[in-house]
């Protein structure tokens, strides 16, 4: 790994060719009378505003299929008024999935400047939840319509392997509540406590409404560029240093799926493509349709010992007014769901310091991971220094 770190010559080393240059959203919640792709547009030109970045600057666009078939770039450019070198659609898109897409792009010169644009109304919509999650198996035909069955089970797991308690997993929604509390965008503000946690019923027991996030409306838009365009953008590009991905399509063929070790590959990747070590990681952003997936995440990449969950928040080493910042903008679980999006945003404004209220002083590094339920995952590690 010594070799890989010096070198630069791991899989996914991209070390700077390419940095967020502007990130922007709109109001989350319900937004009613106004479509996902107006949504994504109007996240889209909030970005150029404030960023002050002239839309005949974008020559990239990726966007994000969204509930209802929304979300396709034809539909997007067209509204936008855009007529980009590059398009393309992910159908689960996700922050990472689509950031590392644009970084590829911009590698192998198809553009330099690329918008990522999502919005979604399947709150005003209403998503029911009434499909499978993922495949139509017996799983899906049991019940298996949202992520609340899958992490309920691999919660299960983890607490016959570790002996994990529903107020160890409870720590990680009161710590995002609490940072939620500064962020005049998070949809769930109110206080809560452990003792609140546990005396609230079960949603899908073992999980209670705390450990699932609340589908809502809303748009986002992050603007990546190449280096040399970077330079050109904005004087605080926050560089893109490594990106990994890994699948776990076998499903229950994999052995311990609930456990999902695929990810375990991911985060020995990571690094080596970054060029740091763990331990340089100022804050962490998890993707957090549920806080069973933060749980299994920090274990995989190495932050937390497998079943130290609990103690890791109680003993302040991770977490709100810990030694690891963790979703410092309330995550999925308190502020929005939007696939991961808002947790970039979040990330870019905190290394440049225009977090307000929540900023945490003295970052320079910081990585997202996110996931695609039982079938992917990724992670991305960024910093305001390319050394």
């Amino acid at each position: 790994m010594a070799d890989l770190l010096r070198t630069g010559t791991a899989p996914g080393a991209i070390r700077g060719r390419s940095a967020v240059v502007a990130v922007g959203n709109t109001i989350q919640g319900t937004v009613p009378g106004i479509s996902a792709d107006e949504l994504g547009v109007e996240a889209l030109r909030q970005t150029l505003a404030s960023s002050g970045i002239a839309k005949a600057e974008i020559d990239g666009l990726i966007t994000c299929k969204s509930y209802g078939g929304f979300g396709i770039d034809t539909e997007i450019g067209r509204l936008a008024g855009l007529n980009p070198a590059y398009s393309a659609t992910l159908d689960y898109g996700t922050c990472n999935f689509s950031l590392h897409l644009a970084a590829a792009v911009i590698d192998a010169g198809l553009a330099s400047c690329v918008a990522i644009v999502y919005g979604t109304t399947q709150r005003s919509d209403g998503n029911r939840f009434t499909l499978p999650l993922g495949r139509q198996d017996d799983a899906a035909r049991h019940g298996f319509l949202n992520v609340a069955g899958p992490a309920g089970m691999a919660f299960r797991r983890h607490q016959a392997l570790y002996g994990t308690t529903e107020a160890d997993l409870g720590e990680i929604a009161v710590s995002q509540r609490r940072y939620a509390q500064d962020n005049p965008l998070a949809i769930f503000r109110e206080p809560l406590s452990i003792d609140d946690y546990l005396a609230a019923p079960y949603l899908v027991e073992p999980l209670r409404r705390a450990d699932l996030c609340m589908i809502s409306d809303g748009g986002a838009c992050l603007i990546v560029a190449s280096a040399e365009k970077a330079r050109e953008l904005t004087e605080r590009p926050v560089h893109v240093m490594g990106i990994a991905q890994q699948t776990g399509l076998r499903d229950r063929q994999n052995a311990d799926q609930w456990m999902r070790p695929w990810i375990g590959q991911v985060a020995e990747r990571i690094y080596p493509a970054a060029g740091i070590d763990r331990e340089a990681v100022d804050a962490l952003y998890i993707q957090d349709p549920t806080s069973v997936w933060v749980m299994q995440m920090l274990e995989w990449y190495g932050f937390v010992e497998p079943g130290g969950v609990g103690e890791a928040f109680r003993s302040g080493a991770v977490g709100h007014g810990g030694t690891l910042p963790l979703n410092t903008n309330g995550g999925q679980l308190s502020e929005a769901y939007m696939w991961g999006f808002l947790h970039l945003c979040e990330l870019v404004r905190q290394l440049r310091g225009e977090a307000g209220e929540r900023q945490i002083e003295g970052l320079r590094t910081a990585q997202y991971s996110s996931t695609f339920g039982m079938m992917k995952a990724a992670s991305t590690i960024f910093s305001t220094e390319v050394s």
